[in-house]
């Protein structure tokens, strides 16, 4: 299933020219742009190597947005190639991305080539603002750009609001490169697979695969003890689970969750989670249940075994009765 996928074409996302244009329209800014990154300081982050040239900040996925942790809790990379880097998850204000930026010319003075968002969600994208400059081409799914114009200034008022004054500066910047299905870049001597995939947890997932290592970073496709969330469809992330299974890894960086896991046994707890979500949620349909009352009984064995169970897991259920109860 994945060799198939690898020999499929990449398609320009010329349709995502016209969300460009409308962002650039409306800029975003949170208040007045900042001082350019040649007058910049910041401190690197403590980066974990996983393997040969790949260095992973593992965020702290038991929080969210705080001025403390910059919007910074989920898992950021960079990946080093002979003649280039890649960043993958820039993190949640130009604040975290700086720190970033700065972790990466700590380890070497490559240029930085490529910016790769997973999907939309803020924490992964508010970084993007410190790699804006020319060496850097922001990467993403091509329905990436429609998803962030759709909910930019929501989630610019939201974190910024969480972090408070070192939020200032952070915008809003959308992939300039898409991805249709696949896409190859090359690093030199390094080259990483882009897959897009068809609507889980967004409707905007991309992974990135190396190969040379066998190091898969999985985005939000994967939480790793913190409860996932349903941002896009409950059936739709089951199958992609299944697919993903198809990747030859060894290891696997989540979107949340330790710096790496092994591959493939770190989808099994979030695969039982949403089947017993899944079976449990057509249960109370059949039975003529309401949400109020599913809450109370849906895939309650599964309490105790994530982080933030009680806050996300009535969103999951809401989300799943959505999805279901037309089926």
């Amino acid at each position: 299933m994945y060799i198939l996928a690898l020999v499929r074409r990449t398609l320009p996302a010329i349709a995502a020219g016209m969300v460009l244009v409308l962002f650039s329209s409306l800029s975003l800014p949170t208040k007045a742009q900042p001082a350019p990154l040649a007058g910049q300081s910041a401190k690197p982050l403590d980066l974990d190597e996983i393997a040969e040239g790949i260095h992973v900040y593992a965020g702290a996925h038991d929080e969210d947005a705080t001025p403390g942790n910059l919007g910074g809790f989920s898992n950021a990379a960079l990946v080093i190639g002979k003649r280039s880097i890649a960043v993958i998850d820039s993190g949640g204000s130009r604040a975290f991305g700086l720190r970033l930026r700065a972790s990466a010319r700590a380890l070497s003075d490559l240029p930085i080539r490529y910016v790769i968002n997973t999907h939309v969600h803020p924490d992964h994208i508010f970084g993007n603002g410190a790699f804006d400059d020319a060496q850097s081409v922001v990467v993403g799914h091509h329905k990436l750009p429609r998803a962030l114009l759709a909910r930019a200034s929501f989630y610019l008022e939201n974190f910024g609001r969480r972090i408070g004054a070192r939020f200032e500066g952070t915008r809003a910047i959308p992939p300039t490169m898409t991805v249709d299905r696949s896409m190859r870049i090359d690093l030199g001597e390094r080259e990483l697979i882009l897959d897009a995939w068809s609507t889980a947890h967004t409707d905007n997932d991309l992974t990135v695969f190396d190969p040379a290592t066998g190091t898969l970073f999985a985005g939000d496709l994967l939480f790793v003890d913190r409860l996932p969330i349903i941002d896009g469809s409950l059936k739709g992330w089951l199958q992609v689970l299944t697919e993903l299974r198809s990747i030859p890894a060894r290891r696997v960086v989540p979107g949340h969750g330790p710096a790496f896991a092994p591959w493939p046994n770190a989808l099994d707890a979030q695969e039982r989670y949403f089947r017993a979500l899944l079976r449990d949620t057509r249960a109370a349909l059949d039975a003529g249940h309401r949400i109020e009352r599913a809450i109370e009984s849906v895939a309650s064995e599964e309490r105790g075994r994530w982080i933030h169970f009680d806050i996300g897991h009535p969103r999951n259920i809401t989300a799943a009765f959505t999805e279901l109860e037309w089926e």
